[in-house]
């Protein structure tokens, strides 16, 4: 199985060249030099999933080796267990292109069957780690599992490490953050963008949480009706935020804007509808057809059924004024994370 996507060229802090994106095990033709990899579903890429990355990228520089990360599409509970499966925090595209950010220099994605899955964990080391891939370190979270039923582990690795020639690094790197009372996950993550709580999920992503999709056209109230035309989203992830109006930044070819974004059912309209859409501030060109990313920086507040279209507008223009303050001075900024800050602060232990 292939991804059609095209992973954009930024050059990291691994090797100083471009991720390399592997799809298919074929596609590896000699074990890599020096291979440094760690393991991981990597849904969201976390803080704590960064940090996992840079303690790799950091042992493949010591040793002038390869710094991998190793993913599984479809996510395996969508194999193993159908309809148990969580919404995915981030498309695959997203999640490609934050662990390049990261400084990664590769890449793998193992299509995930029901055929991989048998595989048993000592093969999976021994044949594809170890042989295919030449793994020389791994880096793993102190209760990661993996291969058939789950049988491998920490344990595992750490017994067929002499054998096979490799070293086995658990990390318990990022667990908590300050201002954050749960352990940093990914399902702490859909909890907290479930819950509206954009600020929290900030600290624990190192970025605010994104929603990617296509303008497509909607029912063209927000221009017509109430003089605030509105980009209709039709979002490509699976994981919403809950309902309601949030200040944003919006990305579009023609750069970065502010806005406000409604999620949810239009109540003063009672049609029962699920939309997203997003009012651009200052913003006046057509994005029919185009792919825009939708950052959320804080929940407003929740949806409302309003007696008149002039209470409606009313509110609407304080949610702008309201979410103008907010991104105009420096929220985004203050909880975002740049790769160079989290790898000092990881090293400083100041998120732990």
């Amino acid at each position: 199985m292939k991804f059609r996507f095209v992973v954009k060229e930024i050059v990291g802090s691994g090797s100083g060249e471009p991720m390399r994106l592997i799809q298919d095990l074929s596609e590896i033709t000699a074990p890599f030099p020096n291979a440094v990899i760690t393991i991981g579903n990597f849904d969201g890429v976390h803080i704590g999933h960064q940090a996992l990355f840079y303690e790799v990228i950091e042992r493949a520089h010591a040793v002038q080796g390869t710094s991998i990360a190793m993913t599984f599409e479809p996510h395996p509970l969508r194999v193993l267990k159908s309809g148990q499966a969580p919404p995915l925090i981030t498309i695959f595209e997203q999640k490609a292109e934050l662990i390049e950010r990261s400084g990664i220099d590769v890449l793998i994605c193992i299509p995930f069957t029901r055929r991989f899955a048998a595989m048993t964990a000592r093969d999976f080391v021994r044949d594809i780690l170890a042989g295919k891939i030449g793994m020389k370190v791994i880096v793993l979270g102190e209760d990661y599992a993996f291969g058939r039923n789950r049988e491998g582990n920490v344990a595992l690795l750490e017994q067929m490490a002499p054998e096979l020639g490799f070293e086995v690094v658990v990390t318990t790197l990022v667990r908590t953050v300050r201002g954050i009372p749960q352990r940093i996950s990914s399902t702490a993550v859909r909890e907290l963008v479930q819950a509206g709580e954009m600020q929290q999920v900030c600290k624990m992503l190192g970025r605010n949480f994104q929603l990617r999709g296509t303008v497509v056209p909607g029912r063209d109230r927000g221009g017509k009706l109430l003089g605030y035309p509105t980009a209709n989203l039709e979002v490509q992830n699976e994981l919403r935020p809950k309902t309601g109006i949030y200040a944003v930044t919006v990305e579009t070819r023609f750069g970065h804007h502010l806005g406000v974004a409604n999620i949810g059912y239009s109540p003063t309209f009672a049609d029962h509808q699920y939309t997203v859409e997003v009012h651009i501030l200052d913003f006046h060109e057509s994005l029919y057809g185009e792919k825009i990313r939708v950052n959320f920086v804080k929940r407003l507040r929740g949806e409302e059924k309003f007696p008149s279209l002039d209470a409606l507008k009313r509110q609407i223009a304080a949610d702008i004024e309201q979410a103008r303050r907010i991104l105009t001075v420096g929220t985004l900024g203050a909880c975002a994370v740049e790769p160079g800050d989290l790898r000092d602060q990881v090293s400083t232990g100041r998120f732990r």
